[in-house]
């Protein structure tokens, strides 16, 4: 009897204290890493949420200004989470100088990268092409305000794409110049309008050489993607514009899918090098 009234009370105890652990108080919190915006956009008849990360001490350093990357692609199911831990791990390491990062989260992403095209199976594979000029404007005269009366920006900024995103970035080199002065474009689809940009490229360059910008572009070892991207290489080596200061990367063992993290790794460590370590 009084074995068992003691292994009763040995399990009641076990009970208990797994009991006690299994309840035990738990607080959730939501994991914070940026701010997302919602922008009415009158230009392109839409609101549009835009994502954004501040650099770290960005509210321990008040009286200081930050450059900004700007990235289409820049949903948190799209590109943003993992181009934002790689300038946050990159600019904790030294390798790359703070920046603000903006995403540019898409609505009609296929509309808004592409310009038109005279192209029969880009307008049957893409038929309401051709938004570009219209998602430009939106950047230009809404989105970049925004964020510089919203956060402490400086005039720097970059614009970084990949694929169509890519094609948005190379096409902004070449329509607006001015409003980036950094361009970062991973596995452009050049080869959009049967690579018509390209050939428009080498012509503005004869009438107008001088293009004083950083511009840096790689291609993957996909099939059909290197072949227009490396002509677009062939070409600024002939057309040699002035002031540009440009790197072509071949990634031959990364696919379309693969390639955006390790080339704009590349890119932001050479194009983003902090000051103290530039050689």
């Amino acid at each position: 009897m009084q074995l068992h009234h003691f292994i009763s009370t040995a399990l009641l105890a076990i009970s208990l204290a797994f009991t006690s652990t299994s309840q035990a108080q738990v607080t959730v919190k939501p994991l914070i890493i940026g701010e997302s915006l919602e922008l009415a956009s009158k230009t392109m008849q839409e609101t549009r949420r835009i994502n954004v990360v501040l650099p770290d001490d960005y509210k321990l350093n008040q009286s200081k200004s930050y450059p900004v990357i700007y990235m289409p692609d820049g949903g948190l199911a799209e590109d943003f989470l993992h181009i934002a831990g790689l300038m946050q791990v990159s600019i904790a390491n030294g390798s790359m100088r703070p920046f603000i990062l903006v995403g540019i989260e898409n609505t009609v992403r296929r509309r808004d990268l592409t310009g038109p095209s005279e192209s029969e199976l880009d307008k049957k594979a893409i038929p309401n092409l051709g938004g570009s000029e219209l998602y430009r404007r939106f950047l230009i005269k809404e989105l970049i305000p925004e964020i510089e009366q919203r956060y402490r920006t400086t005039q720097e900024r970059a614009l970084v794409g990949e694929s169509l995103a890519g094609l948005f970035t190379i096409e902004t080199l070449f329509q607006t110049p001015d409003v980036f002065q950094t361009y970062i474009a991973i596995d452009p689809s050049l080869w959009w309008n049967d690579e018509k940009l390209i050939a428009d490229f080498a012509k503005k360059l004869q009438s107008q050489p001088r293009l004083a910008k950083n511009l840096f572009f790689a291609s993957s070892g996909q099939v059909g993607m290197a072949t227009a991207i490396q002509r677009f290489a062939q070409m600024l080596t002939t057309s040699k514009p002035e002031g540009l200061s440009w790197t072509y990367e071949h990634f031959a063992k990364e696919t379309h899918a693969t390639i955006y993290h390790p080339a704009a790794m590349n890119a932001f460590r050479k194009l983003f090098t902090p000051i103290s370590v530039q050689k």
